[in-house]
């Protein structure tokens, strides 16, 4: 089993989303695409805000994602 699972990945960055407001991301596909990214800036040499035990990129970027240390942003927000 991954953890955290994608429904908990979901709940940490949807958490201060007021009742009636679109949710950041509604599914797996955003989490995916938002780590994959992450993951990328890693590999080309961005620094780690996370001091996972792991040394994968993916992985890195997932507790990044999951210890809110890196935000979604919506295309509003750019």
């Amino acid at each position: 089993m991954i953890h955290p699972s994608y429904v908990e990945l979901m709940q940490v960055v949807n958490e201060g989303v007021e009742i009636g407001e679109e949710p950041v991301v509604n599914s797996r596909y955003s989490i995916v695409l938002a780590t994959a990214k992450r993951a990328r800036q890693l590999i080309d040499g961005a620094e780690p805000l996370s001091d996972a035990p792991c040394n994968k990129p993916l992985s890195i970027a997932v507790q990044e994602l999951y210890k809110s240390q890196v935000k979604i942003v919506t295309d509003d927000e750019n």
